[in-house]
């Protein structure tokens, strides 16, 4: 990157991911901007940018994973300060980009939070969302300025390239799933199967409510998800592979939700690793030796660079 755009470019980080945020200035090799977030005693949220930032183009980094509510509402405020304090873009960079499950009305009378979201960020004053694997890719469709969406994948389906597995299924455990499967299983030369689930038992964690379309039997398998949030499925889908035959089950996601009890869940399934990415920070009691994490930050690095030197970023989007 030239100097001159360096000089017009800040990035910014709030609470959510600070060593990721760090991770990415370092990449880019500029400074993290100075700004304060501190707490009112009733609980309300109060910034400060310690810097001037007239006439920048700012980059902000939040994940809004749990507490996501609060950070949801850091991330509003500073955009408000942002545009107040003269800024000249601004570009929220959410890595893990909370609420897109909520992307339609499954039945009446439920919102469309993804949209409201959507509606929030434009009206405080952001220019550009930068974001990782959104649960629903249609969320993008939600905003009226420009979104990108990276993709993971290349990054896990590197790990599993240099792990060499002999006889690779990749594993959809939705229909929803089956094209991100199949991105992976073209990476790996692998075929795919499809965990067909029987919703209407009344224990979802009983393996006899899953079969699978695809042979798994002799082979190993590999089980992809956007995230893992309380990790039932991956878990669940993991004994009932072993059940029908694989020699072994990898798992792996981009977003490490691990609501509980996912962490004891995964520790007491037969899956021999979950492979996932940085864009949510693990509390070191959910760091155990089964949950392997890749770093995210020279995609959003890259991205950050290409945004701001108004290059093509559709290289970055390539599997």
């Amino acid at each position: 990157m030239t100097s001159s755009n360096k000089s017009n470019m800040k990035i910014f980080s709030l609470n959510s991911n600070l060593p990721l945020a760090e991770e990415i200035v370092q990449h880019i090799g500029v400074n993290m901007g100075k700004s304060s977030i501190k707490r009112f005693s009733d609980g309300e949220i109060q910034m400060n940018i310690e810097e001037s930032i007239r006439g920048c183009d700012i980059y902000l980094i939040q994940s809004t994973n749990q507490p996501g509510n609060d950070y949801l509402m850091e991330l509003l405020i500073m955009v408000d300060a942002m545009k107040r304090a003269s800024a000249k873009t601004i570009n929220c960079v959410i890595p893990y980009f909370g609420y897109s499950r909520q992307d339609r009305k499954a039945r009446s009378r439920e919102p469309i939070t993804a949209k409201l979201i959507a509606n929030l960020l434009e009206k405080a004053g952001a220019d550009r969302v930068i974001t990782v694997d959104l649960h629903a890719p249609q969320v993008q469709g939600f905003f009226n300025i420009p979104v990108d969406q990276l993709l993971a994948r290349p990054i896990l389906a590197k790990y599993f390239v240099e792990k060499n597995l002999d006889d690779v299924v990749v594993v959809a455990p939705e229909n929803n799933g089956v094209v991100r499967a199949r991105h992976l299983g073209n990476i790996l030369h692998a075929p795919i199967a499809l965990i067909d689930r029987n919703r209407r038992l009344e224990d979802p964690t009983c393996t006899s409510a899953m079969d699978f379309i695809g042979d798994v039997a002799g082979k190993t398998a590999i089980i992809i998800d956007d995230m893992v949030d309380t990790a039932r499925t991956i878990t669940t889908a993991s004994r009932a592979l072993m059940e029908k035959g694989a020699k072994e089950v990898y798992a792996c996601c981009t977003h490490p939700v691990l609501s509980e009890p996912a962490v004891s869940w995964i520790e007491e399934s037969p899956i021999k690793e979950l492979v996932t990415t940085n864009t949510i920070l693990l509390q070191e009691e959910k760091k155990i030796e089964k949950i392997k994490t890749l770093s995210i930050a020279p995609l959003l690095g890259e991205m950050i660079i290409k945004v701001q030197e108004e290059k093509s970023v559709s290289t970055l989007f390539e599997l």
